[in-house]
């Protein structure tokens, strides 16, 4: 492969060179059509690609007349000329050398003038080793080093007049596409931010590797920071959660659809309004406070804000990273402040925004308890492990742990619903003023105790 290789790039070479020696002697002009119609008529191969490239660099080589296989050529220590000799012996192909001649003519009112052979030479030098893609991000240096006074900053402004965000774009109803421009500056924050974040994870539980796409896995890393971060600016602000922060999401959805995990709920309030969410997202992104919920009732009526009921209060949060240090996920350390406080008993399904509830889960692991349907025990003091969260990971565990709650509660109603019958009935013994008194001999008196 290496010798055929070795031909290929030579034969582009002597392509080049034909293509030179044809322009520089007039046979190219005399047939009636541009070097690149000449190359595209003698060299169909090229008519796939490739044959402007080798009309750029030929055209390029004999801008000064003579003919190519006089010697003849271009400066050696042009721009040019440097190519050229790369490109002559196979070094660089023309593809490569036409990319590295426009970056070096797009620089070059910005250089020095004793510093375009240097940078024409650092470029085909990187060029030949990584590709032209490459090249581009050599740009700044070369500015810092061999540029007129004041380039780089220059650069570096009309870069940042050209960054962007766009609005978002819902595709076919389902993902929603951003287009993100950014200066080197704020790519390296970024970079920064998620890259940690967004590195390959196994599966706590199984073992598995993780099978997420890159990009995927990107997003959901991207999605962690801003998350932090809104949390840090709602208790910068002295609130108890996203209520307190612009960054917070409002959804509206209907009591009925969120109990039984139906319909949607919609974004409220931002230019992502009319989004619509999965109730299953809803439910894991309530137990956090950069979700704001308002709960409708069969007629359309709020029922309920969530503000004041579900969200965990800064005192609570602080005591939550007292007592659990870190995500609770069996084998997670991620620390108390990258995480979230989760209802063991969703707020949907009528659970409590008390300590017993609650336990520190990092957004990773959130997502999971929910999608895997988890449920914790919450203990009133470290077990032998020093766990105060013991979860039991067996899919679907909270929806049987909600099945024996809510027996619970129906056989607490019940007994409840007897009692009140006896007392209508025959009063609270503890009660003097009782209506149906017995007789004192009465052996089936009540006793007060």
């Amino acid at each position: 492969m290496t010798e055929v290789d070795g031909l290929a790039a030579l034969a582009g070479a002597a392509r080049v060179s034909v293509t030179a020696e044809a322009v520089s002697r007039g046979e190219v002009s005399d047939s009636g059509v541009n070097v690149h119609g000449w190359v595209r008529e003698h060299a169909p191969s090229l008519r796939q690609g490739g044959a402007g490239h080798v009309a750029t660099m030929a055209s390029a080589m004999t801008a000064g007349g003579a003919p190519w296989s006089t010697g003849a050529g271009p400066d050696p220590e042009s721009p040019v000329g440097i190519l050229a000799a790369d490109v002559v012996t196979g070094r660089a192909g023309p593809a490569l050398a036409t990319a590295v001649l426009r970056e070096v003519d797009r620089l070059a009112p910005r250089l020095r003038p004793e510093a375009l052979p240097t940078v024409t030479k650092a470029l085909m030098d990187l060029g030949v080793q990584w590709g032209p893609s490459v090249m581009r991000r050599l740009r700044p240096r070369l500015l810092a080093e061999h540029g007129l006074p004041g380039e780089l900053d220059g650069l570096q402004e009309r870069l940042a007049s050209g960054a962007l965000l766009s609005a978002p774009v819902v595709e076919s109803g389902d993902l929603t596409e951003y287009r993100l421009l950014m200066t080197p500056e704020q790519s390296a924050v970024l970079e920064a931010a998620i890259g940690p974040l967004s590195a390959p994870a196994p599966d706590d539980a199984t073992g598995q590797r993780d099978l997420r796409p890159a990009g995927q896995r990107r997003v959901e890393a991207l999605t962690t920071v801003c998350r932090r971060s809104s949390a840090r600016g709602a208790a910068g602000a002295g609130g108890d959660g996203a209520a307190a922060s612009p960054a917070a999401l409002h959804v509206t959805m209907s009591l009925t659809d969120l109990q039984e995990r139906t319909g949607c709920a919609e974004v409220l309030g931002s230019v992502a309004t009319g989004t619509l969410l999965a109730p299953a997202t809803v439910r894991r992104v309530a137990c956090d406070a950069d979700l704001v919920p308002h709960v409708l009732g069969t007629a359309g009526e709020i029922l309920d804000l969530g503000r004041t009921v579900r969200l965990f209060t800064r005192a609570q949060r602080r005591a939550l990273w007292l007592r659990d240090r870190c995500c609770t996920y069996p084998g997670c350390g991620a620390p108390a402040g990258w995480t979230q406080a989760h209802h063991v008993v969703h707020w949907a399904d009528g659970g409590a925004s008390d300590l017993d509830n609650a336990a520190l889960l990092c957004q990773r692991h959130h997502t999971l308890v929910h999608t895997r349907g988890l449920v914790a025990d919450v203990l009133p003091a470290p077990d032998e492990h020093g766990r105060t969260v013991v979860w039991d990971l067996t899919p679907g565990s909270y929806d049987r742990h909600l099945t024996r709650l809510r027996a619970r509660a129906d056989d607490t109603d019940r007994r409840q619903r007897a009692r009140r019958l006896l007392l209508d009935a025959f009063g609270d013994p503890r009660d003097d003023t009782r209506p149906h008194e017995l007789p004192p001999d009465d052996p089936h008196r009540w006793s007060a105790a």
